[in-house]
């Protein structure tokens, strides 16, 4: 299947708009890429506190991620990850060296984070999720994965509102400047 990605990857590449792959379960998606103002502006807010807090920190977006145990591919809108564990030139961030993934549910297809993604990071040791959604002013800090009778799931969810002081791991973000979509 890591061939059947890298080929559709190759052509995503040379598509009009920007295209993705991501995997689950032997599945392939072709996930297009377009993020709009409220999502980026959402992912920068994210991104500079991350940077801020913890500068020793990687904080980068639209990355592929690969998970070398799972077989699972996916482009989280914003990972989190020690800078020394993982290797600058590489093709794809190993998810097991990410410490947080931070996703803003898109419009078009709310469904890939707020059901696949939260059943697949756990799986791809992704310790905490943090899913932003921007259509009601919602996060949610997902965390604590642990084998349970429907494989690995996270335990804990706490939910937040837009405003809200949302402590994550080793950050506290502040969510007063969030943009909601109209």
């Amino acid at each position: 299947m890591h061939e059947v990605v890298q080929h559709l990857s190759e052509y995503a590449e040379h598509l009009e708009k920007g295209w993705k792959v991501e995997t689950t379960d032997g599945e392939v998606k072709l996930v297009m890429m377009s993020p709009n103002l409220p999502h980026t502006t959402n992912v920068d807010a994210f991104r500079n506190q991350i940077r801020e807090q913890t500068p020793d920190i990687s904080a980068v977006n639209d990355t592929d991620m690969t998970d070398p145990v799972t077989g699972l591919e996916k482009v989280p809108d914003l990972i989190a990850f020690p800078t020394e564990d993982v290797d600058p030139q590489a093709e794809s961030v190993n998810p097991r060296a990410v410490l947080l993934v931070i996703e803003i549910v898109s419009k078009s297809n709310p469904k890939n984070d707020l059901v696949t993604k939260l059943e697949d990071y756990p799986r791809m040791g992704i310790p905490l999720y943090v899913v932003v959604d921007p259509r009601n002013g919602t996060i949610a800090v997902h965390s604590e994965p642990k084998e349970g009778p429907d494989g690995l799931r996270y335990r804990s969810s706490i939910p937040y509102a837009f405003g809200d002081v949302v402590p994550a791991g080793k950050w506290t973000f502040n969510t007063s400047g969030l943009v909601r979509y109209r």
